[in-house]
C-alpha cells in the first residue's frame, strides 16, 4: 500500500513539472511572428513566453509552432462503412452497429486532433454529447468538441414551437444552435425558413446566452439572419455585397467552405444517389467552387470576420487542415489571414478568446508544430510534427 501511495505522489509532482517548450519560430494566432521563445506550460495553460534560455523538456527547434487549430464547422459522425458508402451514426444508412458507428466517430476526432485541430464544433448530432463528454474526462483521445447536437429547420414548426426547441436544446446541454435558414447547394440554396421562424430561434438563443451558426447559402436566408442576430453564416456561396456588408456592419462571423465541396467530388460514388447526393447536385457543388472563392474575396474586402470550418463530413476527417491551402491558393487570402481564421478569430466567434486561439499567456497550452513554414508555403500545414492540447502530448513525430 505504501509503495502505491508513493508512486501516487510521484506522479502528481511529475504532472505538476512546468513543461518548457523551446522554440524557433512561433505564429501566436494573432498576427505576430516570435523568434527564438521559449513556451512555459504549467497546469495545462502557457505560464510564460520568455527568450529562449533554459534547457527544454521537449525541443521543437526548427518546426513552426502555432496555437492548436480550431474547425467551427465539422460533423464527425460522419463516416464510410465497410461497403464504402455515406453512414451516419443514428441516421443516413444504418448499416453499421452501434458499437462499430461509435469507434468509426472516435476515430474520425482522433483523425482530426493527429492532423492539428484541438478544438473542433459539431453541427449537428445528439451522440457528440457522448463524444464531447467523453473526450472532456479523458476517457477517449480527440479535440475539444462543441455541439449543437439536434438542427433547426422550416420542419421545426411555428416560432413558438422553436423557441421550445431551443430551450429544450440547452437543456440537453447543446453548445449552440444551428439551424438551416436556406436549402443545400444541392438543391440550389434557397431560403427555406422564414423571417419569422429566424428570429425565433436566433432570438430565443441570444436571450439563453447560446451562440448561433446558420447554414445559409442565398442572400435572402443570410440577411434575415443577420438581422435576427445570428453569430455565424456558414457558407454563403450566393451572397451579394450588401449582405456581406450588412455582416461586417453587425460584426457576423462568415465561413465559407471549399473542403467539403472538393470532398464531396473527390468521393462522388461514395455518396452519389443517397439522399440529394445526385447528378444535378453533383452539379452544382462543381459550380459552387468558383463562387466560393469570389465570395471569400468579396468578405475579406468588405471587412467581415472570416473563420475557418471545413463542414467536414466522411472522408474529410483528419484532412482538416487542406481548408487552409484552398483559402490560399484559391481563395486569395493571405497564409496569415487564413492560419488567424482559423486560431483567433476562429476562438472570438465561439467566444473562447480567453481560453484557445493564440499562443499567449494564461490560455490553454494547445500548440501544433509543422515542418516548414505555412506563411512561406501553406502547405506545411500538411506536416503536423507535434499537436498538444491543455499542456498533453499527443503527437510527437520522430524528426
Amino acid at each position: 500500500m505504501k509503495t502505491g501511495i508513493a508512486f501516487l505522489i510521484a506522479a502528481g509532482l511529475a504532472a505538476a513539472q512546468p513543461i518548457v517548450i523551446r522554440t524557433t519560430t512561433i505564429l501566436d494566432g494573432k498576427g505576430h511572428v516570435l523568434k527564438n521563445k521559449e513556451i512555459v506550460v504549467e497546469n495545462g495553460r502557457i505560464a510564460r513566453i520568455a527568450d529562449a534560455k533554459q534547457k527544454p523538456t521537449i525541443d521543437l527547434s526548427g518546426l513552426t509552432v502555432m496555437p492548436g487549430w480550431i474547425d467551427t464547422h465539422t460533423h464527425p459522425v460522419w463516416f464510410f462503412n465497410q461497403d464504402q458508402r455515406l453512414e451516419q451514426f443514428g441516421g443516413r444508412g444504418g448499416k453499421t452497429p452501434p458499437q462499430q458507428a461509435a469507434l468509426y466517430c472516435e476515430a474520425n476526432l482522433y483523425a482530426t486532433l493527429m492532423g492539428g485541430f484541438t478544438t473542433v464544433q459539431s453541427v449537428g448530432a445528439e451522440f457528440d454529447k457522448n463524444l464531447r463528454d467523453m473526450i472532456n474526462a479523458g476517457a477517449i483521445p480527440g479535440p475539444r468538441l462543441l455541439t449543437s447536437l439536434t438542427p433547426i429547420t422550416e420542419r421545426t414548426g411555428t416560432p413558438e414551437q422553436i423557441r421550445a426547441f431551443v430551450d429544450k436544446n440547452k437543456a440537453n446541454g447543446a453548445d449552440l444552435i444551428k439551424l438551416f435558414a436556406t436549402a443545400s447547394i444541392r438543391d440550389g440554396g434557397k431560403m427555406t425558413m422564414t423571417p419569422e421562424q429566424i428570429q425565433a430561434a436566433c432570438g430565443e438563443a441570444n436571450q439563453a446566452g447560446l451562440r448561433t451558426l446558420v447554414h445559409a447559402h442565398s442572400s435572402d436566408g443570410a440577411r434575415a439572419s443577420v438581422e435576427a442576430g445570428c453569430t455565424t453564416i456558414e457558407h454563403g456561396t450566393f451572397l451579394d455585397d450588401e449582405t456581406l456588408k450588412l455582416m461586417a456592419a453587425r460584426g457576423a462571423f462568415f465561413d465559407p467552405n471549399f473542403l467539403v465541396l472538393h470532398n464531396y467530388l473527390d468521393n462522388k460514388p461514395k455518396f452519389l444517389g443517397i439522399g440529394n447526393y445526385t447528378e444535378e447536385g453533383f452539379a452544382y457543388m462543381e459550380k459552387g467552387l468558383p463562387l466560393v472563392a469570389d465570395v471569400i474575396r468579396r468578405a475579406r474586402k468588405a471587412g467581415v470576420k472570416i473563420v475557418l470550418g471545413t463542414d467536414g463530413v466522411a472522408g474529410a476527417h483528419g484532412r482538416n487542415a487542406e481548408e487552409f491551402i484552398y483559402r490560399v491558393k484559391d481563395g486569395g487570402e493571405t497564409p496569415m489571414n487564413a492560419l488567424m481564421s482559423g486560431t483567433s478569430v476562429a476562438a472570438e466567434s465561439l467566444r473562447m478568446s480567453d481560453q484557445i486561439g493564440a499562443v499567449v499567456e494564461g490560455l490553454q497550452a494547445d500548440l501544433v508544430a509543422t515542418a516548414g513554414n505555412p506563411l512561406e508555403d501553406i502547405t506545411a500545414v500538411r506536416r503536423v510534427a507535434f499537436v498538444m492540447k491543455g499542456g498533453k502530448v499527443y503527437k510527437e513525430a520522430a524528426r
